[in-house]
């Protein structure tokens, strides 16, 4: 499921797709980073709630099974972490995802490496993105975490 009618975002998230989960985590990560000034927290306050539930029993997990959480979430794990994540509604998985990129800026949770480099085959992808406007990154952001959890 995708969160926009538009072409070149559908494609973009397919693309975003097709990386593997620590390159998915990677570009979330530089994402977040390239537009964390302009976000705003508008979510309901059930998403807010929900999601900060979800990420306090992210944070409590030791750095390196904190890393492995978010990628079993991303590849869809068939575990409790997983199944809890697919539960949960669009606004929360967002902001789920929010909350996890600013604990990683202030090191409560595991941090991208510091001396991490994306993948070369990621340049056009991130050159396309950040042509998107503002809403359209947030509905790829969206439209991309949706899909996250264990595969039912």
């Amino acid at each position: 499921m995708t969160f926009t009618a538009d072409p070149k975002t559908k494609q973009l998230v397919e693309q975003f797709r097709s990386f593997d989960a620590d390159t998915q985590l990677a570009l979330l990560w530089f994402g977040y980073l390239d537009i964390k000034d302009q976000l705003t927290p508008a979510n309901q306050t059930s998403a807010q709630d929900t999601a900060a539930a979800f990420y306090d029993t992210i944070r409590a997990l030791p750095k390196e099974q904190q890393l492995q959480a978010q990628r079993d979430i991303v590849t869809g794990a068939d575990n409790d972490i997983s199944r809890s994540y697919k539960a949960l509604s669009s606004s929360a998985k967002l902001d789920l995802w929010l909350r996890l990129a600013r604990a990683m800026e202030d090191g409560t949770v595991i941090q991208v490496p510091s001396d991490y480099q994306l993948p070369s085959n990621t340049q056009d992808f991130v050159n396309n993105v950040k042509g998107l406007n503002f809403e359209q990154r947030i509905d790829f952001t969206r439209s991309a975490v949706f899909e996250y959890g264990a595969k039912q």
